[in-house]
């Protein structure tokens, strides 16, 4: 037993009862020390009640814009992926002297992609990759699947970048010219256009090809001012 436990009970003991005395008093004198260790131990469980409550309490109040950020944090990584594989695309087309393209299929609501090289010299078309012609680089992902809650798509109240108006919500989200094949060239060109990610709490994101010099931006449409900005 710990020495600070042990002296606390012997300091509860009334002294004339340690000598042996039997003074009636001595039985009151316990009963009080007895009362005082309750009180003692009834308020340090009362505190820890409070101390429990508050901190739940802040946990809740914090738990909205914790998951807020989140989500925020969430749909830009997605973004991030989704540029460095248009710029993996890229560098392979200019390394292997050679088309490269990032290519998109619908699956329902939605995308599934992967990179495909040029295998007779014509550049990444739906038929030559269908027949095999043009081989897969890797096998195919979804954006869903490594970041949850993000898919390729558009939500209602959101224009266009490089239109006017606004997106019909569900519209191809992948706007590569008139494919859904984001191809470059061994120069490193491609053609312009514009992928739209969005999130499930309705946060919009888009990731910019600048086909003429392969450059990518990755942009995020705020509400509040009704505006395309860098994230």
């Amino acid at each position: 037993m710990p020495a600070n436990v042990r002296s606390a009970r012997v300091g509860c003991v009334p002294e004339t009862r340690l000598r042996g005395a039997t003074d009636p008093l001595d039985h009151r004198s316990g009963r009080a020390c007895a009362d005082r260790s309750v009180r003692a131990a009834g308020f340090s469980l009362v505190e820890a009640s409070v101390v429990l409550l508050l901190v739940g309490t802040t946990a809740a109040l914090a738990l909205p814009a914790m998951r807020t950020g989140l989500d925020r944090l969430q749909g830009v990584a997605a973004a991030r992926h989704l540029a460095a594989l248009v710029q993996s695309a890229r560098v392979r087309a200019v390394m292997q002297s050679v088309h490269v393209g990032l290519r998109f299929e619908r699956e329902g609501d939605r995308y599934r992609y992967a990179l495909y090289a040029d295998g007779n010299g014509n550049g990444v078309r739906a038929r030559d990759v269908r027949s095999g012609v043009d081989a897969p680089l890797a096998p195919f992902e979804r954006i869903g699947d490594r970041f949850p809650g993000v898919a390729i798509g558009i939500t209602a109240g959101v224009p266009g970048i490089s239109s006017r108006g606004f997106l019909p919500a569900g519209a191809d989200a992948v706007r590569f010219g008139a494919s859904d094949t984001l191809t470059f060239t061994p120069l490193g060109t491609a053609t312009s256009g514009t992928l739209y990610l969005r999130h499930r709490s309705g946060r919009q994101l888009a990731v910019r090809v600048l086909g003429a010099t392969g450059r990518t931006r990755i942009l995020e449409f705020r509400r509040a001012t009704g505006s395309w900005a860098p994230p």
